[in-house]
């Protein structure tokens, strides 16, 4: 399949530069896969869509302030740096100016880090070794920047609103966006439903969020991202699947881990690991039963893996009609609900 076969149309103004003044208060478009019908709601409505026994899934990884800048050793050049993976004291990073930046390298933040370039990769991919004085993380939250996606041109006033409220293992370069919508005074609904929640753990990076720039689907090859499943988790979604209950992912990267998980081991269990999967059409879905997801970038990996889950032409007309009603799109948008009812 060719990638222009994923691209569309989006009038500039429909870009979301701001999150929903309350989080739960953004537009939900639900779509019934089943037969093509769509619904137009608010985010809150999704109580409605959901039922007793149903197993919501989301991810649980925190954004750390990923973006550094800096200035390389020797020749004062200007380099940023996005931190994609952090292990110990080691980073795999992206690296804006990359061409300046060769093994050796020493990349100067501020005199209170530096980085050393240890390994040169393809498409300004860069592995550093990070010298600093105490927490690495807590370094970062004294130098680093959130690291908002490049269409976001306004300046976020509030750190956490690009944060889930149910974000707590730090490692994401960048937000798993449609858990944005959720508060906690919704959680509560959902759980005196009867719906359980659960939790996995897929830190975003390149593979999210990487343009594709071959010509054709196929040739595009995804980045690898660090996945966890815990004991706890594993459990109620293994039941729960044994028990053909409805399993619902929250957001793209949950449904990567799950589908990951599934492929590898045909269960649900405990593990931990990194994931390149890439879901295009035609693909067998073999984890979730249902998902709500934000409205993804023009011949995006995103829009190829929804595309999969429903069929491209359901998810094309339901996008013109997102366009024609006015929703906000990408990370700070609107949400999706595609219902396998």
């Amino acid at each position: 399949m060719r990638i222009d076969e994923f691209d569309y149309h989006l009038p500039p103004e429909l870009i979301a530069q701001h999150p929903s003044e309350k989080r739960d208060h953004s537009r939900l478009l639900v779509l019934h896969k089943n037969n093509g019908q769509i619904e137009h709601r608010k985010f809150y409505d999704i109580i409605d869509y959901l039922h007793k026994g149903d197993i919501l899934v989301r991810n649980n990884s925190r954004v750390i302030p990923a973006r550094l800048k800096g200035i390389k050793e020797g020749t004062g050049a200007l380099v940023e740096l996005l931190i994609l993976k952090i292990n110990d004291d080691i980073c795999e990073c992206l690296c804006g100016n990359a061409k300046v930046i060769k093994e050796g390298s020493i990349i100067n933040f501020n005199d209170i880090l530096k980085a050393e370039c240890l390994e040169v990769k393809e498409e300004g991919l860069r592995i550093f070794k990070m010298h600093y004085e105490g927490l690495l993380l807590e370094v970062l939250s004294q130098l680093g920047e959130m690291p908002l996606p490049p269409y976001i041109t306004a300046k976020l006033k509030d750190k956490e609103r690009y944060q889930t409220t149910y974000a707590k293992i730090d490692g994401s370069a960048a937000c798993p966006t449609a858990g944005l919508h959720f508060t906690k005074e919704l959680d509560q609904k959902i759980s005196d439903k009867g719906i359980t929640i659960a939790e996995i753990t897929l830190h975003v990076g390149l593979g999210t969020f990487r343009p594709v720039k071959s010509e054709t689907v196929e040739d595009h090859k995804m980045h690898h991202e660090s996945f966890f499943l815990d004991e706890a988790n594993a459990q109620i979604l293994q039941e729960a699947k044994s028990a053909n209950k409805r399993i619902i992912a929250v957001g793209t990267t949950t449904t990567r881990t799950l589908e990951t998980i599934m492929q590898r081991y045909g269960e649900f269990k405990a593990c931990s690991g990194e994931t390149d999967i890439f879901i295009y059409p035609p693909y067998e879905f073999k984890a979730i039963d249902a998902q709500i997801t934000n409205f993804h970038l023009p011949k995006s990996t995103l829009l190829m893996m929804i595309s999969a889950f429903c069929s491209k032409e359901m998810i094309f007309k339901t996008y013109q009609e997102a366009i024609k009603e006015g929703y906000r799109f990408f990370s700070f948008g609107d949400a999706m609900f595609i219902d396998n009812e």
